[in-house]
């Protein structure tokens, strides 16, 4: 039966390496291959042809430069060519490219060989792409005229009336029976009364007028203006401050915990505004995801209420007694600590990133962080059953965790005899494993995954570390939902991980982080004063000290639990209510990235936890995003009036406009306004122009 490991790879780069002494560097003028530039301009590639009698070869060019030969003897007959995109920065601030082809050549033999070094300098400018921000102003109100027809004015509301008397008037007239000059309040009220209208208060206003507090104001206006004496009679209208109103925004979440800001795949995900929508309550419906894997710590503090324990369903169903714990199956699923073992526990990292508990931890061992990290559960109601099918050396056969699907579903498994089935069904399967193993070899899990969805689970798997385009199992089997990963990028959209595979089934992507070796921390945070790099932190074991820990690690396995989480929270809530409506949410919701619609390394796009669940806007914003069909983001800046100008390799890109409503620095995001437009650039179109971009 194949086995496989659980996925995380560090990619590793080949460089050869060429020593030349002092005199090997003689460029003896009109004898060897000579110094020239090669100018590509907005070309793709430049055929060059230069006169020679020897041998030569290419020993370094950039990593933007592709050459057809590499080496050959007589005239040195090649085509440089330029990958653009290799080389352009994130800011897509740079207009040409520029590097070096250092050409290593002999000629003649014996005492009168002469050896030497040619310097190519290679040149290329970078093709053009322009447009802007545009935000046209949206105002509602009713005073703003145009020389169109319009509807008729509106009315403002008022209290009453204003009434004023002329000045100079006829003593007699202005005076009452007893000889006693009126003021405008009594007169005005006076002659309300007379024409059977009730004033309910008045205000004199000065000698010569008055406020009447009256309900039928057109009726009062026509009496008052009938009257010779008024000057004039005016509505009491009702003004307001003129404080412009602005949208209230909720306030985002923040954990306090100690490692949490270093956990930054959750604001990209925008689960600063999730965290604030659970905490009015309504994700109160039980859900289990399970998390197959390594087994887990149960005595890590930072999942102390999190785990659904030996007693209440979790399994190790490895039956070979040299798993590691060396007990075969059981109820037991603890990650074993094995005589020199120095790894850490892979299913306690995969836990910790779905149900890490959030505060304080209780019976914090000595040494130990106090609080640790959080996971994406928060209050939500999940938890995680634990099933182990990964032994303490990382290998797990297909039978193992055929047997681990089926019982995560809540089926029926036998083991060593003993028939186990699970009182906490699971409505989520996590598989943070695989292979890349053939379809025909995987018909095990294959089959028990079309089970497991048929009894209700939504199974999640990891698409795979390979660096390539091989389907990997269970990930690919019809009936599982494969994750890629993604990583930041310094742009505001994210990026294909390198090491992440691509295939057609891959439908979604979330955080997996960077690979290692790329020294990646566009994150920006720090660790003991450190860049710290774009992993994902979660929880962890320490099985030299035999303590809890918390461990940065990179892969798929990382992005799959963030899939299986956001699956749970649909389910908790109540967006959803199965494998189904689940799976069609988180693709619905997606962040598309690279290639328009759904492609091989993103699926159907970054799952985006604040859209999925509906989460209250917690920011606003504009921006403009730009990626390639190869996975590539960048983030060219925008001037004062929205513009700008960027300068980019070769290819298709997306070019977003739009909104930022929950907080991620991502633009134009399901639910979020935006403009969408898709642009070639090459050697025929070098330059683009878009005009204007305007989300709506």
């Amino acid at each position: 039966m194949p086995y496989m490991t659980h996925l995380f790879g560090k990619a590793g780069l080949l460089v050869a390496a060429l020593a030349l002494t002092a005199c090997d560097q003689l460029n003896t003028a009109g004898v060897g291959v000579q110094d020239r530039t090669v100018a590509l301009g907005l070309r793709a590639q430049q055929d060059v042809t230069v006169p020679f009698s020897g041998s030569w070869r290419i020993v370094e060019y950039p990593s933007w430069v592709r050459v057809s030969k590499s080496a050959g003897t007589g005239a040195v007959t090649l085509s440089v060519a330029a990958v653009r995109q290799d080389a352009t920065p994130v800011a897509a601030d740079q207009a040409q490219l520029s590097g070096v082809i250092r050409v290593a050549w002999t000629t003649g033999s014996g005492a009168d060989a002469k050896n030497g070094t040619a310097l190519w300098a290679v040149t290329a400018q970078q093709y053009e792409l322009t447009g802007r921000l545009s935000t046209p102003a949206a105002v509602t109100g009713a005073d703003v005229v145009t020389s169109a027809p319009g509807p008729a004015a509106v009315t403002p509301e008022a209290r009453g009336v204003i009434v004023t008397y002329r000045a100079g008037l006829n003593a007699q007239s202005a005076r009452g029976g007893s000889g006693t000059l009126l003021r405008a309040d009594v007169r005005g009220r006076e002659r309300l009364r007379a024409s059977g209208l009730s004033v309910q208060r008045h205000t004199p206003l000065g000698e010569r007028s008055a406020a009447l507090d009256v309900a039928d104001v057109k009726g009062a206006l026509a009496a008052l203006r009938a009257d010779p004496d008024v000057e004039y009679a005016v509505p009491n209208a009702v003004l307001r401050t003129q404080v412009t109103n602005t949208q209230a925004f909720a306030t985002p979440v923040t954990p306090t915990d100690q490692f949490a800001p270093l956990q930054w795949a959750y604001p990209l995900l925008g689960y600063g505004a999730v965290w604030r929508d659970m905490d009015g309550g309504a994700y109160s419906r039980a859900v289990t995801v399970a998390v197959i894997d390594t087994g887990v710590r149960f005595d890590h503090p930072d999942l102390a209420g999190a785990l659904w324990g030996p007693t209440e369903g979790a399994l190790d169903v490895i039956t070979d007694t040299s798993n590691g714990d060396g007990t075969g199956a059981d109820t037991d699923p603890t990650d074993p600590s094995v005589p020199g073992r120095t790894t850490g526990s892979h299913g306690t990292h995969v836990t910790g990133i779905v149900a890490a508990r959030w505060g304080q931890n209780s019976g914090v061992c000595a040494g130990c962080s106090p609080s640790g990290v959080v996971g994406a559960a928060y209050t939500a109601n999940v938890k995680v059953l634990p099933v182990r099918v990964i032994d303490a050396g990382g290998n797990a056969t297909e039978a193992d965790v055929t047997q681990g699907i089926r019982y995560a579903a809540g089926l029926p498994v036998t083991l060593d005899g003993v028939t186990y089935r699970s009182p906490h069904p699971a409505q989520v399967i996590n598989l943070s494993l695989g292979g890349a193993i053939s379809a025909a070899d995987a018909r095990p899990m294959c089959d028990a995954i079309a089970e497991a969805r048929a009894a209700g689970s939504l199974v999640v798997a990891a698409a795979g570390n390979g660096y390539g385009t091989v389907p990997y199992y269970p990930a690919a089997c019809d009936g599982a939902v494969a994750v890629g990963s993604v990583t930041l990028s310094g742009a505001s959209a994210p990026m294909h991980s390198a090491f992440s595979n691509a295939y057609p089934q891959v439908q979604l992507a979330a955080p997996g982080g960077a690979d290692p070796g790329s020294g990646a921390t566009f994150n920006g945070g720090t660790f003991n004063g450190a860049p710290f790099p774009d992993m994902i932190l979660s929880t962890g074991w320490n099985y030299v000290k035999d303590a809890p820990n918390y461990e940065a690690e990179v892969g798929t396995s990382q992005a799959s639990p963030q899939v299986a989480a956001l699956a749970a929270l649909l389910l908790s809530k109540g967006v959803t209510t199965g494998p189904e409506d689940t799976l069609a949410r988180l693709r619905g919701t997606a962040t598309d990235l690279g290639a328009a619609g759904r492609d091989d390394r993103f699926g159907f796009g970054m799952i985006n936890a604040a859209a999925a669940l509906n989460a209250p806007q917690v920011s606003s914003g504009l921006g403009v995003r730009v990626q390639s069909s190869r996975g590539l983001s960048f983030q060219p800046a925008l001037d004062s009036t929205g513009a700008f100008r960027a300068f980019l390799g070769e290819g298709t890109y997306q070019v977003v406009a739009g909104s930022d409503v929950n907080g991620n620095g991502v633009y134009g995001e399901s639910g979020e306004t935006r403009d969408e437009r898709a642009v070639t650039l090459s050697e025929a179109a070098p330059r683009v122009a878009l005009g204007d971009l305007s989300p709506r």
